[in-house]
């Protein structure tokens, strides 16, 4: 069954006031949907960095990735969130090696923070955008407009402080 991927783009991080967990915020390109990922504190500090274009003294972990590939003469092709299972999602890195491409499983987090750091396109199964209630997302998830004001609520500091 070939699942329709839709390709979306990061349309911001939030912090979830209720678990205290980052989130990202996952936009489907040429549409008002969007898919809400809650990561951890690390994955979060990771895309936050690349975001805005700061660099760590040292490599963290989700700067290694890409210089392995690298040395490596391998590339990330694209990334894929895949599914939602147990509350659980799924993701996918495509790697591309010798002429073939290797399909990866990874967390929806570290490969956001990996497509970010290689330039590689994100894609996602197009009916995790429709999820709403049913997996326990209020419907409100999918507005726009509550979600540029609960945006506006969150301060930089509710995503904890951190040193580089």
């Amino acid at each position: 069954m070939t699942r329709e991927m839709l390709r979306a783009r990061i349309h911001g991080l939030a912090l979830d006031i209720t678990s205290k967990s980052p989130v990202v915020i996952l936009a489907a390109e040429n549409t008002d949907k969007v898919l809400p990922i809650w990561i951890g504190h690390f994955e979060a500090w990771a895309i936050a960095m690349e975001l805005s274009q700061i660099k760590s003294k040292r490599p963290l972990t989700h700067d290694l990735i890409p210089a392995f590939l690298t040395v490596l003469s391998g590339t990330v092709e694209k990334v894929e969130v895949t599914e939602l299972k147990d509350q659980t999602f799924y993701a996918r890195i495509y790697v591309s090696h010798d002429g073939e491409v290797q399909e990866i499983d990874a967390r929806p987090s570290d490969s956001i923070a990996i497509a970010l750091k290689t330039g590689a396109p994100i894609f996602v199964a197009a009916e995790l955008f429709a999820i709403g209630e049913e997996e326990g997302l209020p419907e409100r998830i999918n507005d726009p407009e509550s979600l540029k004001e609960r945006l506006r609520s969150i301060s930089p500091e509710d995503f904890g402080r951190y040193s580089l």
